[in-house]
């Protein structure tokens, strides 16, 4: 016996398992399917003096795929993209269908003025500013004791 086959003997499962779903482990522990990365994108989140910034990587998608949705506090930020090639070889056409998709949803601070919000997509990432309310200033006044 191998020292790897031992080594899956000692893990407490028999190596016949590990080889026979070997195809779908390695699709799936290292998050790729069909060649494809299954993933949602990154997101980075900052807070400025008057605004917040929400800016996610989305490389290879057009400003139109794009659905920004502010529901209450909630924000949901979607997409989908499906692309189709064809490939004519001999007699035969080959079909092969891409296709994209993501949600993320992201609760809004108080502060956030929903009506101003503005998107942008540039160089593959989708930057969306949340603007905060103006705070209300106010003078200071003298608090009589009765």
């Amino acid at each position: 016996m191998t020292n790897q086959a031992l080594a899956r003997l000692s893990e407490g499962r028999p190596a016949l398992f590990d080889d026979f779903f070997k195809p779908w482990n390695d699709w799936f522990d290292r998050g790729i399917f069909n060649g494809r990365m299954l993933t949602v994108p990154a997101v980075n989140i900052s807070e400025h003096k008057n605004e917040y910034l929400v800016s996610l990587a989305v490389p290879g998608m057009k400003k139109d795929d794009f659905k920004i949705h502010v529901e209450g506090k909630m924000l949901t930020i979607s997409a989908e993209r499906e692309e189709s090639n064809d490939d004519k070889v001999k007699k035969y056409t080959r079909k092969e269908y891409d296709f994209y998709s993501f949600s993320r949803s992201f609760t809004l601070p108080d502060e956030v003025n929903s009506d101003k919000i503005d998107a942008r997509y540039e160089d593959g990432v989708l930057k969306i500013v949340l603007p905060k309310k103006e705070a209300k200033l106010t003078t200071a006044k003298q608090i009589s004791v009765k």
